[in-house]
């Protein structure tokens, strides 16, 4: 199952959730939308990746404010979060963008995903139809058994 859906760009333009979403709002709750933001989550072992850089949670940009980003894969469709919380009111803004960096490379990874299904059922076929010679050729030059019975 792939991560991405085939046309990322297309069904982020055209789709009413992300054309809602992309825009600057107060509230992805009032959309229904709840986000639970990981910057860089933990591997599968419980290991944390890395820190993130000021690129991604800044504090020093505005006073009293912390400013976010957060990539993600959102309904098959690369993107990033991006916005600000008032440090006081735990209120902000915060929109999604189009990411098409990581769009090209889960795009890649898929493609390269899909190619090597394709060569393991390529492989298979092969293994297959040789098998199926083989048992022909050894039905076609093995001897017939003949029983003999001996009554006296």
């Amino acid at each position: 199952m792939p991560r991405v859906v085939p046309d990322q760009r297309s069904k982020f333009e055209n789709e009413e959730f992300f054309r809602k979403l992309s825009r600057e709002c107060e509230a992805f709750v009032a959309t229904g939308t709840n986000l639970s933001l990981q910057f860089f989550p933990t591997t599968l072992q419980g290991e944390q990746r890395q820190l993130p850089t000021r690129d991604y949670v800044d504090f020093d940009r505005e006073t009293g404010k912390v400013y976010l980003k957060a990539p993600m894969i959102l309904n098959g469709v690369c993107v990033i979060w991006k916005g600000w919380i008032d440090l006081q009111r735990l209120d902000g803004m915060g929109c999604l963008e189009y990411d098409d960096e990581k769009a090209q490379q889960e795009d890649l990874l898929a493609q390269q995903a899909f190619e090597e299904v394709r060569r393991r059922v390529r492989d298979f076929e092969d293994r297959d139809r040789l098998h199926c010679e083989d048992v022909e050729h050894l039905k076609t030059t093995q001897n017939p058994v003949h029983v003999y019975t001996y009554t006296e």
